[in-house]
């Protein structure tokens, strides 16, 4: 490790997000640590940050910390709430502490906006200004861990990245989903730029006020919107969705970061995976 170049710890980088942002990071330049309690290609550190000597050489010199380590959704319901606060909360809390000076980039999560996203016959606009609602304890340890860490760099609240079937990716790719490399990417610009809290989700088709089209006839808003969406879920055999409920704005991280997702639908359904 190149000690005359400020160290970025990367945590949860065995997972998928994790990795994803600590390759990115390694691929311009930035000198990595990664750390998780799980071995993997992009950890360097293997440990359990609950434990403070795990934390102590984890945060070694550390001038960034990119927080990805938590427990997940998909964890509700099989792991006890206690465990959601000592590794959701618990662990922000330390590291917030033990490393006063660094500055932070916390992975969170759109799910934080909970019952906010419930439609009222029209799609949901989320943007930050958007009051989170948390439903679950994923939502409320996520939101606990935002709190922690307000003023201390960056939040970034990412929409669903993780491998789906593509119907159900395709779809999700108009309005609620983002591309794992966009979200990499937008950590990687997040390590050195911007303060406060952004959504990170896109590129989609639609605009603020599509939201009541999008809830009752989605696929006549996409025809107006983006025709080459329709022909491209047509080539495909996919169907194009009849209501969406939701959709994410990611202009505050456009103009705050300079974010820019290339990952939309089109790249997903084009013949050569790209568009």
């Amino acid at each position: 490790m190149d000690e005359t170049r400020p160290t970025v710890v990367v945590t949860g980088s065995s997972g998928l997000v994790g990795a994803a942002i600590a390759a990115a990071l390694r691929d311009v330049g930035r000198v990595v640590r990664g750390v998780d309690r799980l071995p993997g290609r992009r950890t360097d550190l293997v440990g359990d940050l609950r434990e403070r000597a795990v934390r102590r050489e984890a945060l070694r010199d550390a001038a960034v910390i990119v927080h990805a380590a938590a427990l997940h959704a998909p964890h509700v319901g099989r792991v006890a709430d206690d465990e959601f606060r000592a590794v959701n909360v618990g662990v922000t809390a330390a590291l917030a502490e033990e490393a006063p000076g660094a500055r932070f980039v916390l992975i969170s999560s759109t799910s934080v906006y909970g019952h906010a996203l419930v439609p009222a016959g029209r799609a949901v606009w989320v943007d930050e200004t958007v009051t989170p609602r948390p439903r679950d304890i994923y939502d409320e340890t996520k939101l606990a861990a935002e709190q922690l860490v307000a003023g201390r760099g960056v939040i970034l609240r990412i929409a669903r990245c993780f491998p789906e079937p593509l119907p159900v990716l395709a779809a999700h790719l108009l309005h609620r989903a983002v591309g794992l490399s966009d979200v990499a990417a937008a950590a990687a610009l997040a390590v050195s730029r911007g303060s406060g809290t952004f959504n990170i989700a896109g590129p989609y088709p639609f605009r603020r006020e599509d939201c009541a089209g999008v809830h009752h006839d989605a696929p006549a808003v996409l025809a107006e919107r983006a025709p080459q969406v329709v022909e491209a879920f047509r080539r495909r055999g996919l169907p194009v969705p009849r209501s969406l409920d939701r959709i994410y704005d990611s202009s505050a991280a456009m103009a705050g970061l300079g974010y820019r997702p290339t990952h939309g639908v089109l790249r997903l359904l084009s013949a050569d995976g790209s568009s």
